[in-house]
């Protein structure tokens, strides 16, 4: 049987995702040794932490994977012709991607199902990166002025979270409030961040910035408000007072739990049912064995 080693060059912050946690098929061998780069069938590089870590020359029948769930606008020194020519795979968000990998979990099937409970605020935000390339940082600010936003994030904090358990601390607060700031670092197709499903899951109703294609990924109708409907801030805060006054059409962001996913949300849901390495793998076979020689008979 034949085998391809695969070493991931360097980790994704710390960590390789679910990697650890798969049943590794018996044709794929992983290592993190970078000693192996010269002898590996394939390399995976997370780009964002690159960096970190030297530079190599690329073996003949090499295939080199460029692997990020961050926005490319946020890194744009890594989609130079140059860097671009070095890569055979690409693995990040974008749907067009050969292994695309959305910010969407299987989990998300029975979560996103929760019903929306009692409400006792109005508006919240969890912003905290410095990264700001959709300038949400200035349009929180604007806002803040205009509504009662609580803000437990760094920027602009002014509410504190006490006995912090991770996502689902997060996920307690957001389940109290009418609506959530789900404002995107950047402003790029196909990048739509926890930022926006966390107040799905949670039975807020996202106020979100972000991808133009929002609409195409969302899981249903009418179950979020897109910053891009607003010509100015103040419109934008005056929709979500009229909003706050009118329980039935604010009962209406959740009809959509009650009704079939839309088709391609759905899509992207069944894609991720097979691991995202596991799909990587099945596509090295593939390419792999499209370049081997015939065997002789």
């Amino acid at each position: 049987m034949r085998t391809y080693t695969i070493l991931f060059y360097n980790t994704m912050w710390g960590h390789l995702g679910d990697l650890d946690e798969l049943q590794i098929p018996p044709d794929i061998r992983i290592e993190k040794d970078i000693s192996l780069a010269p002898v590996a069938d394939v390399i995976v590089f997370h780009m964002p932490t690159l960096e970190r870590a030297p530079l190599l020359t690329k073996q003949p029948g090499q295939l080199w994977v460029f692997w990020t769930l961050e926005c490319d606008l946020n890194y744009p020194y890594l989609y130079t012709p140059e860097i671009q020519a070095l890569f055979d795979v690409h693995m990040t968000y974008r749907l067009n991607a050969d292994i695309t990998v959305p910010y969407i979990l299987p989990a998300y099937r029975e979560e996103l199902r929760r019903k929306s409970g009692p409400k006792d605020g109005f508006v919240n935000a969890f912003i905290s990166s410095g990264i700001n390339g959709s300038k949400r940082n200035e349009y929180l600010q604007e806002l803040m002025q205009l509504l009662d936003v609580h803000s437990y994030g760094k920027v602009f904090n002014n509410r504190k979270i006490t006995g912090d358990n991770g996502r689902q601390t997060k996920l307690d607060i957001i389940a109290r409030y009418k609506f959530t700031l789900a404002f995107e670092n950047a402003v790029a197709t196909d990048y739509i961040t926890e930022k926006f499903y966390d107040p799905l899951i949670a039975g807020s109703v996202p106020v979100y910035l972000g991808a133009p294609n929002i609409r195409e990924l969302a899981p249903g109708n009418h179950c979020f408000i897109n910053v891009a409907d607003f010509n100015t801030a103040s419109a934008l805060a005056a929709y979500l007072l009229e909003l706050d006054r009118n329980e039935d059409e604010y009962g209406r962001f959740f009809d959509w739990k009650e009704q079939a996913f839309a088709p391609d949300f759905s899509a992207l849901l069944d894609m991720q049912e097979i691991p995202t390495f596991i799909r990587l793998f099945d596509l090295i076979r593939k390419m792999k064995e499209a370049n081997e020689p015939p065997k002789k008979i």
